[in-house]
């Protein structure tokens, strides 16, 4: 099968998202399949082997320049290649392309309005880039903010459009008034010019349903899945007095939780006096929220407790696998209904169990796996009490790990995702073939 797969590049960070769609483009080729998996905004950055084609399309320099300034909008091509080079990007990624929704709202909109926008160059460009490759057999979008491709897309190459549903709502209900309801409204207008949504996990397709109005016959399930290489059962804590090691690996955003991680760790102190504990932390700390941080070394040292706690900062793939290998448990208490749920897979990939609130997809990839613990969400001293009892019972926290370690390897492969996501792309191309050839024996009986 030849596919088009277009992935959102994030500024130069590592994003559960890309990584998504790289490792699946990675599988899927080493299968036979032909797939282009091409970037838009940014090049992405990934902990594997990039699958990317070396162009960006819709580059964030060009997108801003062209939103934000009239004359941009009639610049030559040739110009535009050099602010469209992914080493420019790349080099202003972290000052001129924000991806913060606050800051966004004007060129959310034009963006989703297409023609109506301010960018109509760059849709133009790229459907002169798709002449100059081959037809696709289907196209494959990253997230629904840029469902404004699909129709352009569909007119230009007469073949059948997916688009993933990967968690993009947080960014959409970060968008400040009138933006978010805009964005809504152009969005669910666009709906019908997709022929199937592609949800990341159950919790995904039942939300996303109700907060976009897709008809629920028009998304499918593909959970997400890793690439097995290189994870590898990590320590095993055999007595009472053997260090414990508690994790947070996600970007450090009020989002992700560490401070009610840390809040509920000195709770967890206050019960574990004397014992030999840890608190580990990795993982991207935007500018904007150095505060954030900063407010949780305050809290930990306040308790007296900051001497145990280490922040790893980003990591690789090796220092990432090294990482969660050295952990007892990883806990990422999300302040809101996380759709994905990528590092809890990493994590248990290694034998390490986890604690999470009961929420969004948390729910469903802890009692899938067996491989960890279930608490209320936005409650410290609940997340406190998962963390004593894997700390107390050795014997339950070594038969979580085991079967972490297992159950992400019978529901959480690569392999496994690829095999649903081809099945799903044969459904909707037998669909829409079936379907062109119905309105082509229409226009025969018209024109008989």
């Amino acid at each position: 099968m030849k596919i088009l797969s277009i992935t959102a590049g994030a500024a130069g960070m590592y994003c559960g998202s890309c990584a998504r769609d790289n490792t699946l483009a990675r599988e899927l080729m080493a299968e036979g399949h032909d797939v282009t998996l091409v970037p838009v905004y940014t090049p992405t950055r990934t902990d594997e082997p990039n699958a990317c084609r070396p162009e960006v399309l819709f580059g964030g320099i060009s997108v801003y320049l062209q939103h934000y300034v009239s004359l941009f909008r009639r610049t030559p091509r040739f110009l535009d290649r050099l602010w469209d080079s992914p080493w420019v990007i790349n080099t202003l990624a972290g000052r001129a392309v924000s991806n913060d929704p606050r800051l966004l709202g004007e060129l959310t909109i034009s963006m989703l309005s297409r023609e109506n926008g301010t960018l109509g160059k760059e849709f133009g460009k790229l459907l002169d880039w798709t002449l100059n490759e081959p037809t696709p057999d289907i196209v494959n979008l990253p997230n629904s903010l840029l469902i404004s491709l699909a129709a352009p897309l569909r007119a230009a190459l007469g073949r059948p459009i997916v688009c993933t549903l990967s968690g993009e709502e947080l960014f959409i209900d970060g968008l400040v008034d009138p933006y978010r309801d805009q964005a809504l409204e152009l969005i669910r207008r666009q709906i019908p010019e997709v022929d199937r949504f592609i949800a990341v996990s159950d919790y995904s397709a039942k939300f996303m349903e109700r907060y976009l109005g897709i008809p629920s016959e028009k998304i499918s399930v593909v959970p997400l899945g890793i690439n097995m290489n290189g994870y590898a059962r990590g320590r095993i804590r055999t007595t009472p007095d053997e260090e414990f090691r508690v994790g947070y690996f996600a970007r450090v955003a009020p989002e992700k939780g560490l401070e009610p991680l840390a809040d509920a760790y000195i709770k967890f102190r206050e019960r574990t006096k004397g014992a030999r504990v840890r608190f580990e932390a990795a993982g991207y700390n935007a500018p904007e929220h150095r505060d954030y941080m900063d407010r949780v070394r305050r809290k930990l040292n306040d308790a007296g407790l900051y001497d145990e706690f280490k922040y790893h900062g980003v990591l690789d793939r090796n220092e990432k696998l090294a990482f969660l290998q050295g952990l007892d448990v990883l806990s990422v208490p999300a302040t809101y209904d996380e759709p994905k749920g990528l590092f809890l897979i990493e994590a248990m990939a290694n034998g390490v169990p986890v604690v999470q609130p009961r929420r969004g997809s948390f729910t469903e990839v802890v009692e899938k796996t067996e491989g960890g613990l279930l608490v209320n969400p936005d409650d410290a001293d609940s997340l406190a009490d998962g963390l004593h009892q894997l700390w107390e019972n050795l014997a339950m926290t070594a038969s979580m790990a085991e079967s972490a370690f297992e159950n992400v390897r019978r529901h959480y492969t690569v392999a496994r995702s690829a095999s649903k996501l081809l099945d799903i792309y044969e459904s909707v191309l037998a669909e829409y073939d079936a379907g062109a050839t119905g309105q082509l024996d229409k226009l025969g009986v018209a024109n008989g």
